[in-house]
């Protein structure tokens, strides 16, 4: 069976995420990269439990 994008992407974040943690541009980064939007992306972490750290608009 194979992986969709999205699976690859959870797999992706869930990779770079430390303490449950990722920084805002590394997930800008990935979501640019795979062409997800910020608000697909929010989503993937929300289902993840992944939280963002270094806002870069300073909201969290």
């Amino acid at each position: 069976m194979a992986d969709t994008a999205e699976d690859r992407l959870k797999q992706a974040l869930v990779e770079r995420a430390e303490d449950n943690h990722i920084a805002c541009p590394v997930a800008l980064d990935l979501a640019r990269r795979e062409g997800v939007n910020s608000r697909a992306m929010a989503r993937l972490l929300d289902e993840l439990g992944i939280k963002i750290r270094d806002c870069q608009l300073g909201c969290f």
